[in-house]
């Protein structure tokens, strides 16, 4: 099936909150799961494989341990966390490029590449083995295939985006991967209450009939 994006920004964000992050980055991962949907990639796939990963649960254990010089950590990286800070330090592309790693879901970093192109005004790629990605913001070239999780990447401040493909407006996630996006969004719901069921749609507990 095919979903609007504001529905699939709006998913994604109730899935992030139920999977535990705060409502700060849940709004990231929902423009950045948006965007990736109109570059014509699954972000729902992305931001649902992220989830099942479970950093929320821990999540300085998944950030930089510093943001001077490379970003590294023992555990792979929350691409979220992470995106944000890279797009806080995007003036810092500007001297020299940025390695991190290693990091889980790296598709989710372009989001936030491209909110640093914007900011300077330039194109951004971040490159991984076996693939390599460029934006000037709007638009996205990417060749090879984006893994579900990198070693390393390296962000420069450079690059080009020849034949971007037209934006999309509608997105068409894998079934399993918008099932589990649901499924944490489920968890944002507060459980009916005796009080809230009577307060529903019909009768109630009465029958005036």
């Amino acid at each position: 099936m095919s979903y609007a994006l504001n529905e699939v920004e709006a998913t994604a964000k109730r899935a992030a909150r139920g999977a535990g992050y705060d409502w700060g980055l849940a709004e990231e991962a929902a423009k950045a799961t948006r965007w990736l949907c109109a570059q014509g990639l699954d972000g729902a796939a992305v931001l649902a494989g992220l989830l099942r990963a479970g950093f929320a649960a821990e999540l300085s254990r998944h950030l930089p341990r510093s943001l001077d010089g490379d970003w590294q950590s023992q555990a792979p990286l929350c691409p979220l966390g992470t995106g944000a800070a890279l797009s806080d330090c995007a003036t810092q592309l500007r001297d020299a490029p940025r390695t991190i790693g290693p990091v889980a879901q790296p598709a989710m970093i372009l989001p936030f590449a491209a909110m640093a192109a914007r900011q300077l005004g330039t194109c951004v790629t971040v490159e991984g083995e076996g693939f390599q990605a460029a934006t000037d913001g709007a638009g996205l070239h990417c060749e090879g295939v984006l893994p579900e999780a990198a070693a390393l990447l390296t962000i420069r401040a450079a690059g080009i985006v020849s034949n971007p493909k037209p934006g999309r407006t509608r997105a068409e996630p894998e079934e399993a991967a918008w099932a589990a996006l649901n499924q944490f969004a489920h968890k944002t719901y507060a459980p009916a209450t005796e009080e809230s069921r009577l307060l529903g749609a019909g009768a109630g507990l009465s029958d005036n009939d």
